[in-house]
């Protein structure tokens, strides 16, 4: 078929989908191919998107690192989002190009962002602002979010007392090495521990995706950290809303945004001191109820169903636009 009959065919479906508001999307992230990209957060991030997108009736592919930049057989994908995570995106020709930045801003330059998106997310508040104020491309802030398929404040528990699910990043995590020196009875889950606590901390190199919603149910404390970068330009992680829509206490590094979203079911420490205290006892956070309205208010306001309603929205005003 010639380029010019093939074009025609794809306006023509593609007319069909808009008349449907039934798009074909794909979204394109950094994990590697294969196992070895199994583990990765992009990877669970990209499922709970496209469930969600799939929800409102949408088509979604997931794309990752290395595959080509068109969609198979020589058809049109309708939108194209890039979560951009290690890898760095191009735009793509007879598409919507959607960039939501989650991960490593210190990658992202002023360059990256004024390449022809037709949007541009960031979950941060903080840079989005600077960067839109920067680069003249207004960048919209789109904060991470929970699987309401996966995550709840009822259901099975695992329990745990104080509980870190994590790699080690290659660098010391100040909040495990903290919990550790105050005596903290931590189980930690995540490769490359060996390195930076004892044995007896370290109850497994990973812990699955599915099985993550319970052990933050049954945990008496999570803790949790942040990047550096993303910790400084206000990311809060995707492990923050997870960990409260399971209705956990969680104790964390401080970012901007984290108090107003999470109230005190998420806590920062001063000192080792504060930290004991906040291991140690229940008193100082919410209750049962308070939690469980907390998690439900997180599943309404930062599910990916309320993230994917957004996008759609996004994607057709644009074609709308043209």
């Amino acid at each position: 078929m010639s380029s010019a009959r093939s074009g025609l065919r794809e306006r023509f479906a593609r007319r069909v989908r808009l008349a449907r508001r039934r798009l074909r999307w794909v979204v394109k992230i950094s994990a590697p191919q294969g196992a070895a990209g199994d583990a990765w957060g992009d990877v669970a991030f990209a499922d709970d998107l496209a469930l969600a997108l799939r929800r409102l009736g949408q088509t979604v592919r997931i794309d990752r690192l290395g595959a080509p930049l068109e969609a198979p057989g020589g058809g049109w994908d309708d939108v194209v989002l890039w979560l951009r995570g290690l890898a760095e995106p191009t735009p793509v020709s007879n598409a919507v190009n959607m960039l939501w930045i989650i991960s490593h801003p210190e990658m992202v330059d002023d360059r990256e962002i004024d390449r022809g998106w037709d949007h541009v997310y960031a979950a941060s508040e903080k840079w989005a602002g600077e960067r839109s104020r920067r680069t003249g491309t207004f960048v919209v802030p789109l904060l991470q979010a929970a699987s309401q398929d996966r995550f709840a404040a009822t259901g099975p528990a695992d329990p745990h007392d104080i509980l870190f699910v994590g790699t080690t990043r290659g660098v010391e995590r100040p909040v495990v090495l903290d919990a550790v020196r105050v005596g903290a009875q931590l189980q930690i889950y995540g490769h490359g521990w060996e390195e930076y606590v004892e044995a007896r901390y370290i109850r497994a190199d990973h812990l699955s995706f599915e099985a993550v919603p319970a052990a933050y149910r049954g945990a008496r404390r999570v803790l949790n950290d942040h990047w550096e970068d993303m910790k400084q330009e206000g990311f809060i992680s995707n492990r923050l809303f997870e960990a409260v829509a399971s209705g956990a206490c969680v104790v964390s590094d401080r970012v901007q945004g984290m108090d107003e979203l999470f109230g005190p079911m998420v806590r920062t420490y001063g000192s080792l001191q504060e930290l004991i205290q906040l291991l140690d006892r229940d008193d100082l956070w919410p209750n049962t109820a308070e939690r469980r309205d907390k998690a439900e208010e997180v599943l309404r306001d930062h599910s990916f169903d309320a993230r994917a309603r957004v996008l759609l929205r996004d994607a057709l005003a644009s074609f709308d636009l043209q």
